[in-house]
């Protein structure tokens, strides 16, 4: 049996300004398609930007909804 190794990098240390949906989805413990369908009709507790077509989740909003604050 493969051990899976956790291939994501811990909010607080991550570097990029903007994280892709994958990575957004582990960190809200969420499924990848949740975070997408929050960007399509635009109902989620954040916004994505688009980056050339992908969408790209803020580190700050992230890091903002994980300690409870309310995004306007």
């Amino acid at each position: 049996m493969e051990t899976v190794v956790n291939q994501f990098t811990p909010l607080p240390l991550e570097t990029r300004t903007a994280i892709p949906t994958d990575a957004a989805a582990h960190h809200l413990n969420r499924k990848p398609q949740t975070l997408r369908t929050w960007a399509c009709l635009e109902n989620g507790p954040i916004r994505p930007v688009r980056i050339n077509g992908r969408l790209a989740w803020s580190v700050a909003d992230l890091l903002a909804l994980l300690n409870g604050e309310v995004m306007q």
